[in-house]
């Protein structure tokens, strides 16, 4: 019994100091502590532009081009279910789909990040 609860109040020891914010320590050559309450600083390129810009700029620009590959795939897919007059489909009508799924995904995760 006095073991369970030195586990739960080592376990709540944990929860309160994380609750708190504890400084993190990150990277092992500089041991720099982050202040979570810091706000972002903003990283120029030698050109001068800000890397976090270019790099919205590069997922916006991969972003048309999925839109766009997945306009054409999904006119392909409505193409095989029109031309399909039976209800069974096909092995590719359904890899479609799941190509579909992956192209969709892989916007949603860009789109969130």
């Amino acid at each position: 019994m006095k073991h369970v609860l030195r586990r739960h109040a080592l376990f709540l020891w944990l929860a309160v100091a994380t609750a708190f914010g504890l400084p993190q320590v990150v990277g092992t050559e500089h041991r720099q502590v982050i202040d979570p309450n810091a706000q972002d600083h903003d990283v120029k390129l030698p050109n001068g532009k800000s890397q976090r810009d270019e790099i919205l700029k590069a997922e916006h620009e991969e972003n048309l081009k999925d839109a766009a590959r997945l306009v054409e795939m999904s006119q392909d897919l409505k193409a095989d279910l029109e031309k399909n007059d039976t209800f069974v489909l096909s092995m590719g009508t359904i890899k479609k789909t799941d190509d579909i799924e992956k192209l969709v995904k892989k916007i949603r995760a860009r789109m969130r990040h």
